[in-house]
């Protein structure tokens, strides 16, 4: 069983509270969590995108780093780590992409993926005059479905001609090519046609958990996503995402979760609800939908393990156990804290990951 972390490219990482860690983000934080992951054999770590943050007091997101700049210089600062960068397909062309990609694997010849983001919040992009729209919202997947062919063209033939409704290219070009021909393509689809994309053009798809301590919630939308890769005759893993809140005791680490949840930004949480709100023809298991529950918003309604130590090892082994899963994806309240204690008192208590653990 694969387990990744989702690095905290901005800033408080993904607790929207008060009283959760406060911190920039920053070249060195980052480059301290991935090493970390790669010394207690962590096998992926992924950036995300973010373009406007959600202010309130806590500033949330306000402050963020570039994926793909970022990710060059993990790669040049690892080892074995697998590393995505995220494209926001409203503001990179895919072929410039491509060749982005194509260097970074020069970096870390096949250990580099890209994740795609088709954009949810207009106010990322109404800033910089490119969103094209709300009817962005009804064809963000069938752009992405363009992208992503364009991306393949290049990267396995060093050329495309592809002509379709969003991209047309004339004899573009690309070298040098990936070692392999190919880059990993990591989607995060939540509603269905997410899910039918990722199954048609990904090799992973990123899906939210539900929940407190409801290791297996996310079983559905495993089951709709091995269902659309039958469908498309691909083997796409699912690798589902949850917060870990683990102290020694289950009533420590349930301190913390309430703190935290006592001391929510509210502001920062209105806004992200203004902008989920947007979309009128989002269906309930979409990104934005998901993302903005009540009961949960405070991280972003993710799936959450909070407990000891040998409580959340217990339930990540449950997740592997749904069908479909290829992997986890991890993120912590206390990025360092949280890896050093997940390598040396959670890991080695899993059986879906003890043969794999390193000692450290």
């Amino acid at each position: 069983m694969d387990i990744g972390v989702f690095i905290p490219i901005g800033n408080n990482g993904w607790l929207i509270s008060k009283s959760s860690p406060q911190y920039l983000p920053s070249f060195e934080l980052n480059k301290a969590v991935v090493q970390k992951a790669e010394e207690y054999g962590l096998d992926f770590a992924l950036s995300m995108i973010k373009l406007r943050g959600f202010g309130g007091e806590t500033e949330f997101w306000d402050h963020n780093l570039e994926s793909f700049t970022l990710m060059a210089g993990l790669a040049a600062a690892t080892k074995k780590i697998r590393l995505y960068a995220s494209t926001p397909i409203l503001v990179l062309p895919p072929a410039m992409v491509a060749r982005m990609a194509a260097t970074i694997d020069s970096i870390a010849p096949g250990r580099f993926g890209v994740n795609i983001v088709t954009g949810w919040a207009p106010g990322e992009y109404t800033q910089m005059g490119v969103w094209p729209g709300d009817e962005h919202f009804g064809n963000r997947y069938a752009r992405a479905a363009e992208y992503v062919t364009v991306m393949k063209q290049l990267w396995a033939d060093g050329v495309s001609n592809f002509k379709g409704e969003f991209y047309q290219m004339d004899d573009c070009v690309l070298s040098p090519r990936p070692a392999n021909g190919r880059i990993d393509v990591v989607a995060a689809g939540q509603s269905k046609t997410g899910m039918t994309f990722a199954a048609e053009y990904a090799d992973f798809n990123f899906l939210f958990g539900a929940g407190v301590n409801t290791p297996s919630a996310f079983a559905g939308s495993a089951d709709t996503l091995v269902e659309a890769s039958k469908k498309s005759g691909r083997d796409v893993g699912a690798l589902p995402l949850f917060m870990v809140i683990a102290d020694e005791t289950d009533e420590a680490a349930q301190a913390k979760w309430k703190d935290y949840h006592d001391n929510a930004d509210l502001d920062a949480l209105a806004y992200m609800a203004g902008e989920s709100a947007t979309d009128k023809t989002a269906d309930d298991a979409s990104t934005a939908k998901t993302m903005v529950l009540a009961e949960g918003a405070v991280n972003f309604n993710m799936g959450t393990l909070v407990g000891a130590y040998a409580t959340v090892a217990a339930m990540l082994d449950e997740i592997a156990e749904v069908e479909g899963t290829k992997g986890i994806m991890l993120v912590f309240d206390d990025f360092l804290e949280g890896i050093e204690n997940f390598g040396k008192h959670i890991q080695p208590l899993m059986k879906s990951r003890n043969r794999d653990a390193v000692a450290v």
